[in-house]
């Protein structure tokens, strides 16, 4: 499949099958994570798997929807600050390094035939106790991993027109 094809596919999933992931593909989804690129390759990141229903519920319980509960693993991106490379004016790139670990994991998830969907409105701090994480770590983003309970086919692909966010050489 042509890339473009292939991340036209990937879609935000609210709806997953009551069907365990093999630990193969969650390896595999990691792995896409893993070889990822980073400001000066400095590789911030740590993921949390969270696939026992114990610690699901508990992560669950800091980003209250319903579809959420559907998913049988949740991946937690984690970004390392004491890890990070920091732009001379302060900028701390974590997040975007985050950010990119995150979209190479929901691309290869995607590509094994399974779904993600990138959760942000969480309570941090709730998960943060959860996780036990140190304070130079924070949890970036939520990825509830699974087997779609719906055809893709029927998700809405609305994007603005290149007119609308391309400019040449100025704004």
């Amino acid at each position: 499949m042509d890339f473009l094809e292939h991340a036209k596919n990937r879609y935000s999933c609210r709806k997953y099958k009551d069907q365990p992931v093999e630990r193969e593909k969650i390896l595999q989804v990691l792995e896409a994570g893993r070889i990822a690129p980073s400001a000066v390759n400095f590789q911030p990141w740590h993921f949390i798997v969270v696939d026992e229903a114990d610690m699901r519920s508990k992560i669950q319980s800091t980003y209250d929807r319903r579809w959420f509960d559907t998913a049988p693993v949740v991946l937690v991106v984690c970004a390392d600050h004491s890890q990070s490379w920091k732009r001379k004016d302060g900028k701390d790139h974590a997040d975007i390094d985050a950010g990119i670990v995150t979209d190479h994991i929901t691309l290869q998830a995607a590509n094994l035939g399974l779904a993600t969907c990138w959760v942000c409105n969480f309570d941090a701090q709730k998960c943060s106790e959860i996780l036990n994480l140190p304070e130079h770590i924070e949890p970036m983003a939520y990825l509830p991993l699974g087997y779609p309970d719906k055809d893709p086919a029927d998700q809405h692909f609305n994007r603005k027109n290149m007119d609308e966010i391309v400019h040449w050489n100025k704004f």
